[in-house]
């Protein structure tokens, strides 16, 4: 019930120092320079820190956790995550997602993914809809959906700019989101809408031009692959300068890089150096997702599948590399992504929020991963397998 972690360098993600922390059951009871056990009590666990750095549970904001992919007919299906998948990675908490794929992945099992993923330890909520317009819902309706579904916080990913999506009017686009931002504020969620940005040099148009017709602010709006080539890149720039957010994706190939995509490391310092506040940035894997290389027919010639362990090793890239204070690359996976989605006892190490913690060597290696308190990972093996691993 008791958890002392003594003596770590603590990152909340703002540099602390070194402090000791309490885990009451699944909540972060006392951070203090110094905490006593008291004499002859033994009902708690001791952990020195001594050498870690002590960092918030990880959010990955972008998965797909059923499995996703199936742009190559039906063998090409990717399969579900693993709840070891995600805490091998830091990972404590994850946005479960609907891709291309909007027939065989369903919201119904969509959600009952989710509601595993927390028995077996960790938190998870998903977004209702896939890449099609109109939005197929659980209940019927967008509002609906977030007023009535606990698990359900935003809607999407939403496909523009891509071959494979449906698109998408101006019209079309401004009322779900108008029916996004309405359920999200009658459930007290984000209500964000979570956009998938293709290949096509319409880039972010679309969004612009919802902005500029309707009333609705520019950060209802999430789009992520923000990094997969250099014009789109240049079109986050711009939109992130306008108060936007932004995401990048972590799961990539040695061959996409190759033909411009922007790795994650290089572009968070790239905003940074384009003076883009990094509280508008933030880093997801894309996990379990198909990476389909497809050529100038639209046939698709290759494929490959996300992984959700490349979300902390791109921050890991960002200071080692990029030499990004890791104060600084934290808030990517952390912070920010908690505050766009309204997750309020998430991403940041302060009394009362949930026990979400990792612990890292000197060589930022992940050692060992709470979820709610709950001891996941040590020594950077499994403590905790799901059901079926």
């Amino acid at each position: 019930m008791l958890t002392l972690i003594r003596n770590g360098e603590v990152y909340a993600p703002d540099y602390l120092g070194k402090k000791d922390i309490l885990l009451v059951y699944d909540k972060i009871g006392f951070i203090e320079d110094h905490i006593p056990v008291p004499a002859n009590f033994v009902d708690i666990t001791v952990i020195d820190a001594t050498g870690m750095k002590v960092v918030p549970g990880f959010i990955d904001s972008h998965v797909h956790i059923t499995g996703g992919g199936g742009e190559g007919s039906y063998k090409t299906r990717t399969p579900e995550l693993q709840l070891t998948d995600a805490t091998l990675s830091g990972i404590t908490t994850i946005i479960g997602v609907i891709g291309t794929d909007g027939t065989t992945r369903t919201m119904p099992n969509l959600i009952a993914k989710a509601r595993a993923l927390e028995e077996e330890g960790i938190t998870c909520y998903v977004h209702t809809g896939s890449y099609q317009v109109p939005v197929k819902t659980l209940t019927g309706k967008i509002e609906d959906d977030l007023i009535l579904i606990d698990k359900i916080i935003g809607v999407g990913e939403i496909a523009i700019s891509d071959h494979r999506s449906s698109q998408p009017t101006v019209e079309e686009m401004a009322k779900l989101a108008s029916a996004a931002r309405i359920g999200g504020m009658l459930s007290g969620k984000a209500g964000i809408v979570n956009i998938h940005v293709g290949d096509s040099k319409d880039h972010l148009d679309l969004i612009l031009k919802v902005l500029e017709t309707t009333d609705l602010p520019i950060r209802q709006f999430y789009p992520t692959h923000i990094n997969r080539n250099p014009h789109l890149f240049e079109a986050g720039i711009s939109y992130a300068k306008r108060g936007g957010w932004v995401d990048f994706t972590t799961s990539t190939i040695p061959k996409f890089l190759a033909e411009g995509e922007v790795s994650c490391s290089q572009g968070l310092k790239r905003m940074l150096d384009e003076d883009v506040p990094i509280e508008q940035i933030t880093f997801t894997s894309d996990g379990q997702a198909s990476l389909p290389d497809f050529n100038e027919d639209g046939e698709m010639v290759g494929l490959k599948i996300g992984k959700v362990n490349t979300l902390f090793q791109a921050v890991k890239d960002a200071v080692q590399i990029e030499h990004i204070p890791l104060e600084t690359a934290l808030k990517v996976i952390t912070s920010n992504p908690a505050t766009i989605l309204k997750l309020k006892q998430k991403g940041e190490l302060k009394t009362g929020s949930d026990a979400d913690i990792v612990l890292l060597d000197q060589n930022l290696s992940i050692q060992s991963v709470w979820a709610k308190g709950q001891h996941m990972v040590s020594e950077g093996k499994a403590l905790v397998k799901g059901t079926f691993e």
